[in-house]
């Protein structure tokens, strides 16, 4: 009979229109999902974080700094100490300290570095509640989930924003890279392995025998 509804194609006529609702809902979730990855997060976001909350602001994304491994706290105790036994030793009043530390870079990038050093002069007027500006040195130790920003995107920021050196310890394998910066780019001034002292250039006198760490 035309025009009469029969029983499968009403079954199919269901089954469509479940199937529009069920792909419309998953569109609009992926279209959700999506936006809220490319959102652009900044200081302000940033802020609203608990305090202490694991996070980092890189390139206006929020990134979750894992708790590090026990090695890694190992070599940021004994590097620290080493740097502060240097400084008094000589009357440097620089400011140095180990992470977690937010400097402000931009908008879109405050860093916790692992350990950094402002000389006492720039101090003064950089930190406040955080650091606003570039140190002029800079210590990354690396583990697995924080090694592609170190080695890649905050390595470009420090270098965009002109930290004087970074030097980059790699628990892994058991050496070091020190990076100054030479035409508002960075070279490698030296790589240390275990069995070397690796020496700083921000820091004139300062060294580090990395047996003291890698043994």
């Amino acid at each position: 009979m035309p025009g009469a509804v029969t029983p499968s194609s009403f079954t199919t006529s269901i089954v469509g229109l479940v199937g529009f609702v069920i792909w419309h809902k998953i569109s609009y979730i992926w279209l959700m999902l999506t936006a809220e990855k490319k959102k652009k997060y900044t200081v302000e976001d940033y802020m609203l974080l608990e305090e202490g909350a694991p996070f980092q602001l890189i390139n206006y994304d929020l990134v979750m700094s894992p708790s590090p491994i026990p090695l890694h706290q190992v070599i940021s105790i004994r590097f620290s100490n080493a740097l502060v036994n240097f400084l008094d030793a000589i009357g440097d009043n620089g400011f140095i300290v180990a992470a977690p530390m937010d400097v402000k870079f931009d908008e879109g990038n405050v860093l916790q570095p692992d350990i950094l050093y402002i000389t006492e002069s720039r101090a003064a007027e950089m930190v406040t509640t955080r650091v606003e500006g570039a140190p002029d040195l800079v210590v990354e130790i690396l583990s697995p989930s924080t090694a592609y920003y170190d080695l890649r995107q905050k390595k470009d920021i420090y270098e965009k924003y002109g930290v004087k050196e970074y030097i980059i310890i790699d628990p892994i394998q058991e050496n070091a890279e020190v990076h100054i910066i030479k035409d508002d780019v960075y070279v490698l001034h030296q790589k240390a392995q275990k069995t070397d002292t690796l020496h700083s250039v921000v820091l004139p006198g300062f060294s580090f025998d990395l047996n003291k760490i890698f043994r």
